[in-house]
This record gives C-alpha cells, structure tokens and sequence, in this order.
C-alpha cells in the first residue's frame, strides 16, 4: 500500500498544484486512500520532494530536478525485492510473478517507468502481465525489468 500511495503523491503533485500537505490528504481521502499529515510528511521525505514557488505568490510541492522516472525505477526496484517472484516472456508478453495482493501496485510502478515499448500492463492478485508494443521484442522489455530490479 505504501508503494501504491507514494506513486499516486508523484502523480498528483506532477499533475496539480499542491500547497499543503493537508490538500494532498484530501486529495487522496477522495480517491479512498485514507492517510494521516504524518504519513504524508514522511512519504515527502522519502520521495525527495521539495517545495517551489507556484507563480502566485505561494509554494508548491514538487519532485527534484532530474530523471522524473528516477523514483519510479527505485520504487520498482524496492518492490521487485519485496513482492516479485519470477518474471518470464512469451511472444509479446511478460508475466511478472508476485506475492498475492502485490501485483496491482508492482504494475503501477512498471507503468510509471514509462519504458519504450511497452503498451500496457494488467495486473491481477499475484500477477502483472505486461504487453510489448508491435514490433518490440519482449526479451528487451523482460531485460529492462530486471535490470532495473537489480536482477
């Protein structure tokens, strides 16, 4: 859950002008993650979040300058350690194996790293399937994956 949640903050804050650690309580009250000021301070720490001037005379939260997909690939890498299993391909597709109740949040983290041919994924309890784009082999995509899980 943590994973999933810390995800979703990088969305949100990518995506919105958020001021408060409150708002983005709020925001993620709305889509039925229920968390208190203190995990959401926590979760800012670690996701190496910093505060920006919005334009209007107030600051906003926002990632550290650099690779966007950075804390994507540690979150996968994290959740690789704690969650995966195996991964294997077949045609265009990798089966990432995890541990039940894991996958949904392993396949938003391969979402989020936004890797060159791949057209989606779908996750289950205790898999994620991922679908290689025509053209692109699924080897290079099961190569990718385990490269950045330290594989």
């Amino acid at each position: 859950m943590k994973a999933k949640r810390q995800m979703r903050i990088i969305e949100l804050v990518s995506q919105n002008v958020i001021t408060s650690q409150e708002e983005l309580c709020r925001l993620l009250a709305r889509e039925g993650i229920k968390v208190t000021q203190a995990t959401i301070s926590r979760d800012i720490k670690e996701l190496n979040m910093i505060r920006v001037p919005a334009g209007d005379g107030r600051y906003k939260y926002a990632l550290m300058p650099g690779d966007p997909t950075a804390a994507y690939r540690e979150r996968f890498h994290r959740l690789f350690m704690d969650c995966c299993i195996d991964m294997e391909k077949s045609g265009n597709l990798v089966l990432v194996k995890t541990i039940s109740g894991t996958a949904s949040a392993v396949g938003e983290a391969i979402d989020g790293l936004k890797l060159d041919g791949i057209l989606g994924t779908v996750a289950g309890d205790n898999a994620v399937l991922v679908v290689s784009k025509d053209g692109y082999p699924a080897s290079e995509i099961l190569q990718s994956l385990r490269n950045i899980a330290g594989m």
